[in-house]
């Protein structure tokens, strides 16, 4: 399968995320996995606070 690359801001991935929590978890937890990771590896060299990516923080909240 071809793939692409987007780059959004991390806001901009949150509004994804939030869109996707609206469908079915069964039908999107892969790709809300992959988003995860995917800006994990990005913004964890960026966080030098410590704090939780804001992207982790709403796919946590996808999850409950």
């Amino acid at each position: 399968m071809k793939t692409i690359k987007l780059e959004v801001t991390i806001d901009e991935a949150n509004l994804i995320l939030e869109g996707l929590g609206l469908l079915p978890f069964a039908r999107v937890y892969g790709l809300v996995a992959k988003i995860q990771q995917q800006a994990q590896e990005q913004v964890n060299g960026e966080n030098l606070s410590g704090s939780e990516p804001q992207v982790e923080k709403t796919v946590q909240a996808l999850k409950n």
